[in-house]
């Protein structure tokens, strides 16, 4: 099989590899697209240690939807030929390789898979290019869920990624009256106003005077201020911890999915005084899998419309190279041609 190997900085080797061979209970899977993770982008742009684990000389890419290509002799929960989406931490037996599964290459070794553990069933209604978009927006679904939205309240989501897109989407299902995303690429805010959601572009508008348009009035320690009750952080830059508590009504909440190590300043006694909640949110649950495969298959929003654009697996060094450019690209998909 062709397997994509990470070679370092700005390296991306295509290698012929053994294809892997299925014992009794395992399920071998075939990639059909491949979406690029932002983790994936920075370990290329900026080497190793700045995303997941992803080593030199090792197969890379874990957002993917696969075929079930053969299975052991001994599987009776797979059959040849359906269509699934591999969990990322769980389904090479190995939760070191989360970043890592090998979903740049062309096939995948399940060991002895369970059924909504390992691997989850893709209903007959998302078409596999959609699919291949499940886990980021399983993790924004999951940001969603953690800050605990009620029925009718106001959301703010930093970055119209696809994390901070599913996070908006996510956001709505759970009942939100309004959410306003805010970017600083038009073309990723014209495709997340194209699912619905008010947008901003906070290089160049007041993000305040634009939420208080969009949500009406409500107060803050400062004073007057938008009536947002959520805000997501999936954009990762460093000052919107700070933004939040200068901007956040009394009692609203932020939780932060984006990746962005190192340490932030927290004023402790203005969000002690403010009631202000900071919560993180990281991977996902079943639950969290679930309720993304019903918004796929539902039809709601056009989940696809977020990819900008699809590449050959040949050329996966210049998709990545592409990801890398927010002014120009928002979903970047590898297509593996079967």
């Amino acid at each position: 099989m062709k397997a994509a190997i990470y070679g370092g900085k700005r390296s991306v080797l295509m290698e012929e590899r053994p294809t892997p061979v299925c014992g009794e209970h395992d399920v071998l899977l075939q990639n059909l697209y491949a979406s690029i993770c932002g983790t994936d982008v920075a370990v290329y742009t900026h080497g190793p240690g700045t995303g997941h684990k992803i080593t030199v000389g090792g197969e890379f890419g874990h957002e993917t939807v696969c075929r079930v290509a053969a299975v052991g002799r001994e599987v009776t929960d797979f059959r040849v030929g359906e269509i699934v989406y591999p969990y990322p931490l769980l389904v090479t037996g190995d939760t070191r390789r989360a970043g890592t599964i090998g979903g740049f290459s062309e096939y995948i070794l399940a060991p002895d898979p369970k059924p909504g553990k390992q691997l989850y069933k893709v209903p007959d209604g998302i078409a596999p290019k959609t699919a291949c978009l499940i886990e980021p927006f399983t993790v924004g679904t999951r940001a969603a869920r953690r800050s605990e939205p009620r029925q009718g309240e106001n959301a703010i989501v930093f970055g119209a990624g696809t994390i901070g897109i599913a996070a908006a989407v996510a956001l709505k299902e759970f009942g939100c009256k309004q959410v306003l995303v805010t970017d600083l690429s038009n073309l990723r805010l014209e495709k997340a106003a194209g699912l619905g959601f008010a947008t901003c572009n906070s290089g160049k508008e007041d993000l305040k005077a634009k939420a208080m348009e969009v949500f009406g009035r409500a107060r803050s320690l400062a004073g007057e201020t938008a009536d947002a009750d959520i805000y997501i952080d999936a954009a990762g830059a460093p000052n919107l911890i700070e933004l939040y508590q200068e901007m956040g009504k009394i009692q609203s909440r932020l939780v932060v999915v984006a990746v962005l190590a190192g340490k932030r300043p927290v004023d402790v006694l203005a969000m002690t005084y403010a009631q202000h909640a900071l919560i993180g949110s990281g991977g996902y649950m079943p639950e969290d899998v679930g309720m993304v495969m019903d918004i796929m298959a539902g039809g709601k929003y056009d989940i696809a419309s977020i990819i900008t654009h699809e590449f050959p697996h040949e050329r996966l060094a210049e998709a990545i190279e592409t990801a890398a450019r927010p002014d120009k690209a928002l979903n970047v998909v590898i297509n593996y041609g079967l």
